[in-house]
């Protein structure tokens, strides 16, 4: 792969297959910062001394810092170069990495994960650009992208339990911080300049994000679709840390990490679903979606202490909420266009990981509790009231 002429490319332009994988590696090593906390809270929790719930508002704050940044820094990437954009936020990210590997306390455990959720929305100004630059094949796109998003939260449960295990969690973040420096520099040489469109104030840029959610009733639904999903899957993984660590299973960080890998099969499937997206199968994707969430929930609630029980749960868990996900991530850009994506994408992101935060709170306290009941419990209310909103759609769109 060589750098672009001039380093600009056209819109119009096909986009490279090698940019597609750059961008989705670099979404994956980035977005997983967020997850690596999750098998090693016990970990934290441990050392600093601090409750459960103390070591939970980890996963809470990376999910809240987070959404701070897909609100008041991703609509940047409609007004100012997505590409100095990226590579800013991954230099912030690098030095929060570096500064949590030195953290004496659970407080400024807390502060530093928010800062590093924040920075890295850069995945979220990487995802709008890989949109705009190929419109003909936008489904399958980023349908790759967020392969590659996905594998990087599920292989960051894997990695953080292995190294955490072996050398303990404070390297998780060195190792990290290293690999986060190294897709930098290649996004730095590889990434093209694309020209922006907006020209009002940084606080028109908000207001006009803002009226996206009001303008298409389509984002506002796939808005609390995505509010529900990725609320039910964080609650899931923040919880199950704590389940597996329990009786009757008693794992240690590094064999509950190894659950990500089981769940990393589901992800595969993205381009695929984003194919099926492209093709105007939408709603019958995210209806089997819901329906694999639905089953799963069932047999982790039912089974809970069944090993096979959880693994297959995990599974069919993964598989469904990656289906929900990729194929409101293609529906909402074709929605307005290219010139708006990155606000359109701002609000359902913001809205997205709000779920993902308040998830994990409500994952937290019915934990505490009802336990694993509780959590589950929750979870299969989240998945029925997505698939009333998708019967709602499939209603409105027949009388239409």
């Amino acid at each position: 792969m060589t750098p672009p002429k001039n380093n600009a490319i056209s819109v119009h332009q096909p986009i490279s297959p090698l940019l597609v994988l750059l961008m989705a590696v670099s979404a994956g090593i980035t977005v997983a910062n967020i997850y690596y906390n999750q098998p090693i809270l016990k970990d934290i929790a441990t050392e600093f001394k601090a409750t459960e719930a103390q070591a939970g508002i980890i996963s809470m704050l990376s999910q809240v810092g987070y959404g701070l940044g897909l609100f008041f820094i991703t609509p940047l990437g409609d007004k100012i170069n997505k590409k100095k954009l990226i590579v800013s936020l991954q230099l912030l990210l690098i030095i929060s990495l570096f500064l949590i590997t030195f953290t004496s306390s659970i407080l400024q455990v807390w502060i530093l994960s928010m800062f590093i959720g924040m920075f890295s929305v850069s995945v979220q100004v990487i995802m709008p650009m890989a949109a705009g630059l190929d419109s003909e094949n936008r489904g399958k796109t980023v349908g790759t992208i967020f392969t590659g998003l996905l594998i990087g939260i599920l292989a960051a449960r894997v990695f953080s339990g292995s190294i955490a295990e072996w050398f303990g969690w404070r390297n998780v973040y060195l190792f990290s911080g290293i690999a986060v420096t190294a897709v930098s520099i290649l996004l730095k040489i590889y990434l093209p300049n694309v020209e922006t469109a907006f020209n009002g104030s940084y606080i028109e840029l908000l207001g006009s994000a803002l009226k996206q959610f009001k303008q298409f009733r389509l984002l506002r639904r796939l808005s609390t679709i995505g509010v529900l999903q990725f609320g039910l899957f964080c609650s899931f993984w923040t919880t199950l840390t704590f389940h597996l660590s329990g009786n009757p299973f008693n794992f240690k960080s590094d064999t509950i990490g190894l659950f990500g890998l089981v769940a990393i099969a589901g992800a595969l499937l993205a381009p695929i679903i984003g194919k099926g997206a492209d093709k105007g199968k939408s709603v019958r994707v995210r209806f089997l979606a819901v329906g694999l969430l639905i089953i799963s929930i069932l047999l982790m609630l039912f089974f809970q202490y069944s090993l096979p029980a959880l693994v297959l749960g995990v599974l069919l868990l993964d598989i469904g909420a990656q289906g929900l996900q990729v194929t409101n991530v293609a529906l909402i850009y074709t929605l307005g266009d290219e010139s708006l994506h990155s606000r359109i994408n701002t609000v359902y992101m913001t809205s997205f990981f709000i779920g993902g935060a308040l998830g994990t709170s409500v994952g937290i306290l019915c934990w505490q509790f009802g336990g694993w009941t509780w959590v589950t419990g929750q979870m299969l209310i989240s998945a029925l009231l997505i698939a009333l909103l998708l019967t709602k759609e499939k209603y409105d769109t027949k009388i239409q």
